[in-house]
Order: structure tokens, then sequence, then C-alpha cells
């Protein structure tokens, strides 16, 4: 199964407002495990950096002016997520951005049904705890020392890990450590090589003692009718 992990960043929280998409990370999974097969660019917004926006992400508009603008990359994002689920923390905000660059374009929307929303997914899963990325870092040890300013791409690796956290980490069964090769199938070549070299113990069989049979006997004979005499 192949998801995208997705983050952007922006120039403000108002894409209906003139905002525009300045930074696209995504990041491949298979199976809900990260790849190494990602996309990522900086986008020219086509206007000025407010100070708040740089105070987050730290991308200058004299930075920006030397890449890309949307229009540019809308064919290469769009085949790289093809018609995969997007993993995204709020998705709302981003696909709304991304929504707003493709109508500019006349491109089709995306749909919010094919998000998966890593949010509201934290806060099912920890009522009343933060379900920030940062805090999700945090509950899950994952290192997002590097995380000194938001950064799509960074975001979109940290947010892969944290959706595989989620959906229960990298230990699918019920065992808490790895799992024993008697227990797997012994066609397959890992459980017999996990078999070699063990110890064969021969079939233990348990008999009661004359003590016991004797005290049996006494026991039945103090029933009416027993069933065990029929």
């Amino acid at each position: 199964m192949r998801e995208i992990s997705l983050d952007t960043e922006t120039t403000g929280l108002n894409p209906k407002g003139g905002d525009r998409v300045v930074e696209i990370g995504c990041v491949e999974m298979i199976n809900q495990i990260a790849t190494e097969n990602v996309f990522h660019v900086y986008i020219n917004p086509e206007r000025d950096m407010p100070a708040g926006a740089f105070k987050i992400h730290g991308l200058s508009e004299e930075f920006l002016r030397g890449h890309d603008v949307f229009a540019k990359i809308a064919d290469d994002f769009l085949a790289f997520i093809g018609d995969d689920p997007l993993v995204i923390h709020n998705a709302q905000f981003d696909i709304g951005f991304l929504n707003a660059e493709l109508k500019r374009l006349g491109q089709t929307p995306l749909a919010m049904s094919r998000t998966i929303d890593t949010v509201p997914m934290a806060r099912k899963k920890f009522p009343g705890a933060q379900a920030n990325l940062d805090a999700l870092c945090r509950r899950f040890g994952i290192d997002n020392s590097n995380r000194e300013l938001h950064g799509a791409l960074l975001d979109a690796e940290l947010l892969a890990e944290v959706y595989l956290e989620l959906n229960g980490g990298r230990q699918t069964g019920l065992g808490l450590g790895e799992d024993d090769p008697q227990d797997l199938c012994a066609d397959e070549p890992q459980a017999k090589e996990g078999l070699k070299g063990k110890i064969k113990r021969e079939t233990r069989t348990f008999h009661p003692s004359a003590e016991e049979c004797e005290r049996h006997e006494t026991f039945l004979k103090a029933l009416s009718d027993p069933i065990w005499h029929a």
C-alpha cells in the first residue's frame, strides 16, 4: 500500500487572502514504512515574505526568488503523489493552500476524502494531550533535534515516523520481542534457520502413583453409582 506523507510551508495562514505555498515536502510510504523516494521543492511565491512566516521557516523572499513558480512544478508534484492517500498533520490547512495554487492553474483540486489527518488520530489515541508534531515526536521518542525551524521535507519525514507509531509501530504482532522462529510457518526458510541447533525434547508422559490410585478407588467407593465404573 502506497501512501504519501506531505507537508507545506507558506507565506501565511490565508490562501484566499493572497498567501502562497513556498515549500512542499513529500515522503513515499509503502505499508506505512517510509522509503527513500521523496519529492521536495522550494517555490517562488511571487510576493513578499511576511516577518511572521519567515520566523517560522526561515525562507526569505530573496532566497525563494531564485526558484520556480508553482506552475513550473505542479505537474511533477501531481505525478509524484498520484492517486495515493495523503497523510497530513492538519490536512485542511495544507490541502487548502495546494488547492488554491491548483485553482490558479485551472487544475482539478485535491479531494479531502483522500487525506489521512494525523491530528484527529493523535487526539483520539491520546485524549487531552498535545497533538502537535513536536509533542508527538517526544511521546514516541522520535529524534526531532534538527527541527529548529519548520521545513516541509523534514516535517514530512517526521510525520511519516509519527504516523507509523500512531498505527502501532514497527512491531505489528502481539508479542513484545522478536518473533519466535517456532511460531513461523515451517515451510519458511527463516523458520527452518531459527530451529537449527534447538534441542529436541522427548514427549513426557505422566502416570499416577500407586498411592494416588488407591486414594482414587477409596473416593469412588464413597460415591453412589459413579460413572467411572460403568
